[in-house]
């Protein structure tokens, strides 16, 4: 990595609990590609104070998480399709006090439909009904699919989430039959849930193709399951390597290669 100076590009991230993972994969590409950047993670209680800070101090990229990315939306001067489609943000871009909003998590999610080619007339099953679930759905929604069911318990936000994008919802399992199953909670994250299956094995053997957005750990019980069931396997870390390098690709200028993303996203995982 080039030695910081006056003129090192400084891009954060602002978290309601910062995590060393973009940290990690940003600065990685940045040292192999020897560029003169550098990432740092922070933490706010004051949301429109940072983003005035993104603008004055010219910080060329800002990541933001929860629970940030809807307070930041009237902050911006611009949003790109891909955070409109779901009114949440993950990533600003500062071009001369100018910040254009997009969300790399909806088109992560796009991007992977498409490379693991599922079928739009097949039947969808999403669990959960939080910022990234409205991601998977519109997602769906985008890429042609009709037949969506979203699952929830939470009857406000479950039937909004659906009925913003013309689905079903329903606070219980359906039965199986879903062909493609998507879980969108904490269920099988590292910590207290990390033992829980989100789906039972009847949905997941009636399932063609299981998808996890859960990224720690990479194989949770959910995709251990579907792979010892021989189904077709989208996991958490293709979503946030994807997402992670439209970031960096926005905040740079340069388009990682897929070894690059590869081993960036190992390295942040180490």
């Amino acid at each position: 990595m080039p030695e910081l100076s006056k003129d090192t590009t400084l891009c954060i991230s602002l978290a309601g609990r910062p995590s060393n993972i973009g940290t990690r994969f940003h600065n990685f590409l940045y040292a192999e590609l020897g560029l003169d950047f550098v990432y740092k993670a922070f933490t706010t209680t004051d949301i429109v104070g940072a983003i005035s800070g993104v603008r004055a101090l010219g910080i060329r990229g800002c990541s933001v998480s929860m629970p940030f990315k809807e307070a930041v939306i009237p902050l911006v001067d611009r949003i790109e399709p891909s955070a409109a489609a779901i009114g949440s943000i993950n990533t600003i871009v500062n071009d001369g006090g100018v910040l254009t909003a997009s969300n790399t998590d909806y088109e992560a999610i796009a991007s992977l439909i498409a490379s693991h080619r599922l079928d739009p007339a097949a039947s969808v099953l999403v669990r959960g009904s939080g910022g990234m679930a409205k991601a998977v759905v519109a997602a769906f929604r985008d890429a042609g699919f009709a037949d969506v069911t979203v699952v929830a318990r939470n009857p406000e936000a479950g039937s909004a989430l659906a009925e913003s994008y013309g689905f079903r919802w329903v606070a219980e399992d359906p039965s199986p039959g879903a062909d493609i199953i998507v879980n969108v909670t904490p269920l099988g994250m590292n910590g207290a849930d990390a033992e829980a299956l989100a789906f039972s094995r009847e949905h997941i053997a009636a399932a063609r193709t299981v998808f996890d957005v859960v990224a720690f750990p990479a194989e949770t019980p959910l995709i251990r399951s579907a792979r010892e069931a021989g189904k077709d396997v989208i996991t958490g870390a293709e979503v946030i390597a994807l997402q992670a390098a439209g970031q960096f690709a926005r905040y740079t200028g340069v388009t990682p290669t897929s070894d690059q993303v590869a081993r960036a996203s190992a390295h942040s995982r180490a």
